[in-house]
């Protein structure tokens, strides 16, 4: 495993933007292990892009405790023995939640999200990929899972803001900022390369990275 500097990596961003990708591609190159959001296993999922409101507090429900588990696992199996990747940073949570539930669903969560997540480990570093809403729109319907063909332009707006706010305020990490609009991670060589050598210089702050030039 080549030597980075770090034990838990974390990449975020709103639906569509790449973080999966990138996840899985900085694993790859860092001989790390992966911690991946599995929604796929979600069975309310489909339900709610059919019909948010009703199925809002189940998909979230599902969703936190899924994540707490996967950190937990991965708390047990002693963290910092290896490098871990991580598509999903779990107080983004609360985004979620923020926006779908209620107010007497959302306190309820509120209630499990404190007892569940208050001393989860904190990665030593985040890198949240932004990307304008029209070019989400393009890549979910570009990878095609059928149940996120339903996703509307008006909730990725609402969710984009969400994290907007959330990463204006985040100070738990060293955070690494990417616009991710004109970036494709998945094939180009070029803008991998320099954001790994982007990457291998920070320690602590907040950095903003743009395609070109990085």
């Amino acid at each position: 495993m080549e030597s980075t500097g770090f034990s838990y990596v974390v990449v975020e961003g709103p639906i569509g933007v790449g973080k999966t990708t990138l996840a899985r591609r900085l694993a790859a190159a860092w001989g790390a292990d992966t911690l991946l959001e599995a929604p796929q296993d979600n069975p309310f999922l489909p339900r709610f892009y059919e019909n948010q409101r009703a199925g809002a507090l189940s998909t979230q429900l599902f969703f936190l405790l899924q994540r707490v588990r996967q950190v937990r696992e991965l708390e047990q199996r002693d963290l910092f023995r290896s490098l871990v990747v991580a598509d999903y940073l779990i107080e983004k949570d609360r985004l979620f939640a923020g926006l779908t539930l209620d107010a007497d669903e959302l306190a309820l969560y509120e209630q499990l999200f404190v007892q569940l997540v208050a001393t989860s480990v904190q990665p030593d570093l985040v890198i949240y990929l932004q990307a304008p809403v029209d070019v989400l729109l393009q890549r979910v319907a570009t990878r095609g899972i059928d149940y996120e063909l339903g996703i509307d332009a008006d909730y990725l707006e609402r969710l984009v803001a969400a994290y907007t706010r959330f990463f204006y305020h985040f100070e738990a990490a060293p955070l690494v900022i990417v616009n991710a609009a004109e970036v494709d991670f998945a094939h180009g060589d070029a803008d991998f390369e320099t954001l790994l050598d982007k990457l291998s210089s920070i320690r602590k702050g907040r950095h903003y990275l743009n395609p070109l030039p990085f």
